[in-house]
């Protein structure tokens, strides 16, 4: 007796269709899993006999072999445990008026027969999709987070009772779709506001900047300034998600096993991992890799709050996906690669004791020590960093002000407007902001007039500036001209440019 039914396995968010085969034969009583199949997979024979055995039905006392084809790829993941019981049971006979060529599997079985949710299975779902497979059975609990995916007839299914009748016409489950009409209408009502800052215009026109453009920024001041309050505010000002942009990151946090209540990450991610993060915090890992903060930020923002307290090793580690937009984590038992398109926001203090340059304190530092406590922060992460700020202490004066600053939805507004005109100008071009031209693009999109040329001429040979750097400068621009709805780089805009890249000259000389 022969049966054959398909599921589906993960590699980082690509998903590979595997067919489980399965022989019942003449022998002594014996189950059987090969086909490079993991612990959790080899332990599923006890979970689907026990699970057969509950839910009502006779287990075969004969020889049975399962083989998960194709053998020469690695398989692991309990969403193997319902594929297996139903070869199993076609086998038997139990399952006999269904052709299961066209379903997919997925799903984990309790030993009552129930079924449970599984990790991953939005990217398993949207890659059997591409693979042709249209119709696909997954656990009652996955249903709205699949259900929002177009042209695949998703069946949710709550035990293996309810299936074996599904599947031999006993019982009928309508197709499930999720209505997500609503779901991208976010209101703006944040609980952090812009208006909740006292003064400080020139740090919140650097991140509205920021926003506009998806620029990393570094945020340089003395403690009780405001940077990590205006960072936290970040998001109320940053455009709204597009659906495929949710998709990617419900992806990364369904593989993550991070969606929890959420079926669809409807707000951009606001990572803020603490500064005893590990690099393999920051980028991913394990035996099998899995993501890490710079993807769980992507299309959003990552926020690293007191700067120099990370190890230098990890900081360095941000190098490459800031440039690439993805990282590739290798391990013995696999390479996979995570997208990873994030802003980087930093806040640090400007020396240990955080008053160098502060008008209202004396710094206690020596000078050793501030250019040990800066010496942390690496040439070549600066220069990938678009905007630097400074900030100095509040006023009195702002503070007892009763006049309520701009509000987020305000700034959002400009922000919203600069972001349609850079989108209508790259649609050909596979990006959505200026913080994601490539320096081919940047020559095209970033053109400057004479008197803007002649500022950069200047600027660039007083402070030594780097190519990445020019280029960066040329990028903060394009976003500035965009916010003041001007279609022409202006001497004004590179001026503010070049003031975000000069300032780390005065601490990192």
């Amino acid at each position: 007796m022969y049966s054959k039914v398909k599921t589906c396995v993960l590699q980082g968010l690509n998903g590979f269709i595997i067919e489980v085969e399965t022989d019942i034969s003449r022998g002594l009583p014996t189950f059987n899993i090969v086909g490079l199949p993991d612990t959790a997979i080899k332990e599923s024979k006890e979970r689907v006999r026990t699970a057969i055995k509950n839910s009502g039905y006779e287990f075969s006392l004969n020889r049975i072999t399962i083989n998960l084809a194709p053998a020469n790829l690695k398989k692991e993941g309990s969403q193997m445990d319902l594929s297996i019981a139903i070869g199993v049971l076609s086998a038997m006979g139990v399952v006999n008026n269904c052709d299961l060529n066209g379903i997919s599997f997925l799903g984990e079985l309790s030993l009552d027969g129930k079924i449970n949710k599984i990790e991953g299975a939005l990217p398993m779902v949207i890659s059997l999709r591409e693979m042709n497979i249209k119709n696909i059975v997954l656990p009652y609990d996955n249903r709205d987070e699949c259900g929002v995916i177009d042209d695949v007839n998703i069946i949710p299914i709550k035990d293996l009772n309810e299936l074996i009748m599904y599947l031999n016409g006993e019982f009928k489950i309508e197709y499930y779709k999720k209505d997500i009409r609503d779901l991208f209408d976010v209101n703006d009502n944040f609980a952090d506001d812009f208006s909740d800052i006292k003064g400080q215009e020139g740090l919140k026109r650097a991140l509205e900047v920021s926003a506009a453009g998806s620029h990393n920024i570094l945020i340089i001041g003395p403690p009780g300034s405001g940077k990590t309050m205006a960072a936290r505010r970040l998001p109320s000002i940053l455009p709204n998600l597009t659906f495929e942009e949710s998709i990617e990151i419900t992806k990364i946090y369904s593989v993550a096993g991070l969606l929890n209540d959420e079926f669809l990450v409807s707000r951009r991610p606001f990572r803020a991992p603490h500064h005893t993060a590990s690099a393999t915090a920051l980028i991913g890992g394990g035996r099998v890799p899995k993501p890490g903060e710079v993807s769980l930020a992507h299309h959003g923002v990552l926020f690293l709050d007191e700067l120099p307290e990370f190890q230098k090793n990890v900081l360095e580690v941000l190098r490459q996906p800031m440039e690439d937009g993805f990282v590739t984590i290798s391990r013995v038992n696999a390479t996979l690669s995570y997208p990873a398109e994030f802003m980087l926001v930093a806040s640090m203090n400007p020396c240990p004791c955080g008053y160098f340059g502060d008008p209202y304190h004396e710094c206690t530092c020596s000078e050793s020590s501030i250019e040990k406590y800066l010496s942390k922060i690496s040439n070549p992460l600066l220069d990938r960093i678009d905007i630097h700020t400074e900030v100095m202490p509040v006023d009195y004066s702002d503070l007892e002000k009763n006049i309520k600053a701009e509000s987020s939805k305000n700034i959002k507004k400009r922000v919203d407007e600069a972001r349609k005109i850079q989108i209508e100008r790259y649609r050909n071009e596979g990006i959505y902001s200026n913080g994601q031209l490539s320096s081919k693009n940047i020559k095209k999109y970033c053109k400057l007039n004479s008197g803007a040329e002649k500022i950069m001429k200047e600027a660039f040979k007083k402070f030594k500036f780097s190519a990445r750097s020019y280029n960066k400068i040329l990028k903060v621009a394009r976003t500035i001209a965009d916010l003041d709805g001007e279609k022409n780089i202006m001497e004004k805009h590179v001026l503010e440019a070049i003031q975000y890249r000069s300032l780390d000259k005065k601490y990192w000389g």
